[in-house]
């Protein structure tokens, strides 16, 4: 399953949409892949959000997790990217539900 979700970065002093999309797939080696013309600081997401994860009750999904961060034109950097990354892992493993109703948009 794919999840997607949405957040902002600033670009000076613009904001811009960033789309973090989690897909997990059972075979393979466990793995945490992030993608997306991402500083130093996001690929360090991996260890910070995994023991998040495990630290608060919730498993860490076995299979090969997939994190895109688009647009890939845009460079992204810092820690902010932590609690979507870990959301997207949590609704794509199926530990949490959203409810949204898409009418209401």
């Amino acid at each position: 399953m794919l999840s997607k979700i949405n957040c902002a970065c600033l670009l000076g002093i613009d904001s811009m949409i960033i789309n973090v999309e989690v897909d997990i797939i059972d075979k393979g080696l466990p793995c945490i892949s992030v993608v997306g013309l991402c500083d130093t600081s996001v690929k360090e997401a991996k260890e910070r959000v995994s023991s998040a994860i495990k630290n608060n009750a919730f498993k860490m999904p076995d299979g090969k997790i997939t994190i895109n961060l688009a647009p890939a034109s845009v460079r992204k950097e810092g820690t902010h990217y932590d609690l979507p990354i870990a959301v997207g892992i949590l609704i794509t493993s199926y530990q949490i539900m959203l409810n949204v109703n898409l009418n209401d948009y």
